[in-house]
């Protein structure tokens, strides 16, 4: 019985208020002043993001010259042929959207400024277009990036002095610039035609970052950069010399230049090989039998052991 009368109770006053304010909610919209219906309908024709954004013709009234350099660079070609919004679109897809930095007379603050931006801050703005494909998807982990160095000590936008690829300056004067102790291997008798512009430092690293120590490139088949060039050297061999194939070819060349004529670490051939192949006990790797004359003209380990890279013939590298 005490559940027939609970259940036959009034409705509560807070049920009531509960009802009264819904039909408030449905009402008050349909009876709204012409004023206030036409605010409401206004509103989203105007999007906040896209009233930020002034155009570069606005940007060239202040800005002519650096206007006048950045037409001349792909970047114009690139930003004006898309067909995105007008955050991808001119001087504001880098700089963000102008119109505070406008209306405040130029102000430096209200605009995204790259020479007062962290290498992280810039790199990260460009990546946001330069992220696809293999030369650019792994500089976030690059040396380059992790030593604070950003894409514009490279590059320049504006003011490029080489056209390919906006750069400051033409390689290797421009890896030079932070590479001295390289610079200096590429003046001894020995090396790799750099300075002559026969190769190029990119030729062998990814400025931009990459999983091989000292951003090294790879063949197309995933082997060593060397291989590109020196293709005879590549094997698959019978008998595989374990340096080359543990260590790489580093092992026993120095790539950008050495005093030896194949550009050896050692400027003696023997002095290298007995590096490895010594008179020790209990080593593992092949020893210089006691019968080896060491004499000056028998130095040249190689004038037996011609395959030293490897063989298909011969375990001891014989001819």
């Amino acid at each position: 019985m005490k559940l027939l009368r609970l259940s036959r109770t009034p409705v509560g006053i807070p049920t009531f208020a509960f009802f009264l304010c819904l039909l408030l909610v449905n009402w008050l919209p349909a009876h709204a002043s012409p004023q206030e219906a036409a605010s409401q309908k206004e509103a989203p024709s105007q999007p906040a993001a896209t009233a930020k954004y002034v155009g570069s013709e606005t940007c060239k009234t202040c800005h002519e010259d650096m206007y006048k350099n950045w037409e001349k660079t792909p970047h114009w070609k690139t930003t004006y042929s898309t067909d995105a919004g007008p955050e991808k679109q001119g001087c504001e897809a880098c700089h963000g959207p102008g119109q505070a930095h406008v209306e405040g007379g130029g102000d430096k603050t209200k605009i995204f400024r790259f020479n007062d931006a962290s290498a992280a801050k810039i790199s990260e703005r460009c990546l946001t277009c330069h992220t696809y494909g293999e030369e650019h998807s792994n500089f976030a982990r690059s040396a380059h990036l992790l030593n604070g160095v950003s894409c514009i000590d490279c590059h320049s936008p504006h003011h490029a002095k080489e056209s390919q690829h906006l750069m400051k300056a033409a390689q290797p004067q421009l890896c030079y610039g932070c590479h001295l102790e390289t610079k200096q291997q590429f003046s001894r008798p020995f090396h790799h035609r750099v300075n002559e512009g026969l190769v190029k430092c990119s030729d062998c690293h990814n400025p931009h970052g990459g999983f091989l120590a000292r951003q090294l490139r790879a063949t197309a088949a995933q082997d060593m950069l060397c291989f590109k060039c020196h293709q005879e050297k590549a094997g698959p061999f019978v008998y595989e010399h374990p340096a080359v194939k543990v260590e790489g070819c580093v092992s026993c060349h120095t790539p950008h230049g050495s005093s030896n004529a194949r550009l050896l670490k050692r400027s003696q051939v023997n002095l290298l090989c007995l590096e490895c192949h010594s008179f020790t006990v209990d080593q593992p790797i092949p020893v210089t039998p006691s019968f080896h004359n060491q004499a000056q003209k028998y130095q040249a380990c190689t004038l037996c052991h011609t395959q030293i890279h490897g063989s298909n013939f011969d375990q001891f590298f014989f001819k």
